[in-house]
């Protein structure tokens, strides 16, 4: 089986822990690396709640590294109350035996991509843009070889979840957001329209619990903690599992609808600030460089991750 080299750029928050743990059981991948971000909690906690999570999967063999620690021109925003003060919930954290690779994550995401066959490597955004903003500018020529960048990012007909209109990746390095899809990397974007379809139910926690090793117990812990909090701050019961999405993608593509379209991001209103101006129109748009998801397979999206989880490595 041909493995699809992968960089997780991620803040890890309790979805992204469910992504990572996909990621981390998916034999499909072959996992080069993850990139930590500023964006739900500070930096330093992402990176090291990556390497938590690496630890509970016992992944060692895949390095993490560091990178911003605000984005290019904001002042750092947080998501503690939807992550937990230390971003991955109810679980205690605690410093982990491997440390970070050394390096910037901008600087890994480069040398990663550009000593690879032109786009063989897929990255997966699962936070804020600004590691990836950064390796752009440091090497504009990574655009065109890079493979497929799945972003969790963005809301069109759902509205938003930071503002009324601004979904919170993208709201909290609108800037980053901007450059990266204006700089020719082939984005393919998984915004609230689809996310908000991929729902933690009590079922689905349950039948992760049922599975019963180390990361299924992880993941079902993060989605009862995201289910508790979305129950007081929001009022659902069953909460949005958003970053697995675009690594589902990656595994199985027919999981999800994708419609080519143009997405330009909102930077100068305070109050549009990180809107996704989501347009379908080629005639409007003049061209159609990049995908939005517009629907997905949940069930198919929470097999995959019971799947994986598993321990056995099948997918």
């Amino acid at each position: 089986m041909t493995r699809q080299a992968l960089i997780i750029d991620c803040d890890p928050g309790v979805d992204d822990a469910v992504a990572l743990m996909l990621a981390f059981g998916s034999a499909a991948f072959e996992l080069l690396a993850i990139t930590a971000v500023g964006g739900n909690v500070p930096v330093v906690k992402t990176a090291r709640n990556a390497r938590i999570l690496r630890q509970i999967a016992g992944r060692e063999d895949v390095p993490v590294f560091m990178g911003a620690d605000r984005p290019l021109r904001r002042e750092p925003a947080g998501a503690g109350e939807f992550h937990g003060a230390e971003g991955l919930g109810d679980l205690t954290p605690f410093e982990p035996t491997a440390p970070c690779a050394d390096g910037h994550a901008a600087d890994a995401i480069i040398d990663l991509v550009m000593s690879r066959p032109a786009k063989s490597v897929a990255l997966a955004v699962l936070g804020p843009l600004t590691n990836l903003a950064l390796a752009l500018r440091r090497a504009p020529a990574l655009a065109e070889r890079l493979g497929p960048v799945a972003v969790m990012g963005g809301a069109r007909s759902e509205g938003g979840n930071i503002t009324a209109s601004a979904e919170f990746n993208v709201w909290a390095d609108p800037e980053a957001a901007t450059e990266v899809l204006a700089s020719g990397c082939d984005v393919v974007m998984f915004g609230l329209d689809a996310t908000h379809q991929v729902r933690a139910t009590d079922a689905r926690i349950a039948a992760l619990e049922a599975v019963g090793t180390p990361m299924a117990e992880t993941a079902a812990a993060m989605m009862r903690f995201s289910q508790r909090v979305e129950r007081r701050i929001v009022g659902w019961d069953a909460p949005p599992v958003h970053d697995p999405c675009p690594v589902a993608w990656l595994l199985k593509p027919d999981l999800f609808a994708l419609k080519p379209c143009r997405i330009a991001v909102e930077t100068a209103s305070d109050l549009t600030r990180g809107h996704t101006a989501v347009e379908f129109r080629e005639a409007v748009a003049g061209t159609l460089p990049h995908r939005w998801a517009v629907s997905v397979d949940a069930d198919g999206v929470f097999a995959l991750i019971t799947d994986a989880i598993g321990g056995g490595r099948t997918i």
